[in-house]
């Protein structure tokens, strides 16, 4: 598989500099029911990276520790880590808000038959991915049959409560399909919610609209069909300097699933660890906690994050 990496490092992106920690970003594994074409981690069912209890109790450390509100789950599937429930369990007995990146059909695997009953009793906020609401282009993006098990989550977590009761949050997340911009989230949030009710009785609180990252897979597809160039000028050219204010980075820190510590998600899969350290571990964290006014990383993929709406 081709690299984009060795494109993106030298950048002329903006200074971008931290400010208090509000999100504690943690990867559980690689691990994933899926192998979806826009996947930015590679994740998939045969990956076996899975952050194990003792690094999973230094999570919980931190967040006790640094006064993090937030702890945002991601994968692969995080719901397969073995220790999901622990961490989840903990951190809400902290008082801390427990995001969960799921991709829906996890839902319905082998031994998760009570995990949307588990979400809704610890009140998770899920951020679901459904990358369209139409079935044609989630099947193109995710495979055969992932539609309908979606929307059977869905429902599933609606009846629950989930889009429709305090306190359990439920949020979709669209990324295009290919090389090009998400359409102005607002809008294509109205679309969703009209054709979902319509069709399915579905409800949901917000929409999240997410640029395809040009690394790892999907940057590997885009250098096979010759598209690489084409999409960072169109990234570039969509540049606003106004989204710097709202970029994740600012108040987050990623943690991958050996428990060292990057800029974002993204950065993470570059392994562009944070800047003037060779690489930093929660147990750096908990030994010097400061990382506000840290300086971030950047690199051409920076440009992703502030393209378009």
């Amino acid at each position: 598989m081709q690299d984009t990496r060795s494109l993106l490092l030298a950048t002329d992106f903006p200074p971008v500099q931290r400010g208090q920690l509000k999100t504690l970003q943690v990867n559980l594994g690689y691990l994933c029911n899926l192998s979806c074409v826009h996947c930015h981690v590679n994740a998939g069912p045969t990956r076996t990276e899975l952050m194990d209890k003792a690094t999973i109790d230094l999570v919980l450390e931190v967040l006790r520790s640094s006064g993090a509100s937030e702890l945002d789950l991601t994968g692969g599937a995080p719901e397969l880590n073995p220790h999901f429930r622990y961490l989840v369990t903990q951190a809400r007995a902290m008082g801390v808000n427990v995001i969960d990146r799921c991709n829906l059909t996890v839902l319905f695997e082998p031994g998760q038959e009570d995990l949307a009953q588990f979400l809704a009793e610890q009140e998770v906020e899920v951020t679901a991915s459904l990358p369209c609401y139409e079935e044609v282009n989630v099947e193109q993006q995710r495979g055969k049959g992932v539609y309908v098990d979606s929307v059977r989550a869905i429902r599933l977590l609606n009846g629950l409560g989930y889009g429709n009761q305090p306190g359990l949050r439920l949020n979709l997340v669209y990324n295009p399909v290919g090389p090009v911009l998400p359409p102005p989230q607002a809008s294509l949030e109205n679309d969703y919610k009209r054709e979902l009710g319509e069709r399915f009785d579905i409800v949901f609180d917000q929409l999240f609209t997410i640029t395809n990252m040009p690394i790892s897979r999907f940057g590997a597809v885009l250098l096979a069909q010759g598209q690489y160039h084409d999409y960072m000028s169109l990234l570039r050219d969509s540049y606003h300097s106004d989204n710097l204010d709202t970029v994740m980075c600012r108040t987050l820190v990623s943690v991958d699933w050996q428990g060292y510590l990057y800029d974002c998600d993204f950065n993470q899969m570059l392994e562009l660890p944070l800047l003037g350290k060779e690489r930093t571990h929660l147990n750096d964290l908990l030994k010097d906690g400061r990382t506000e006014g840290q300086m971030i990383r950047t690199g051409e993929h920076c440009y992703g994050c502030t393209a378009g709406q």
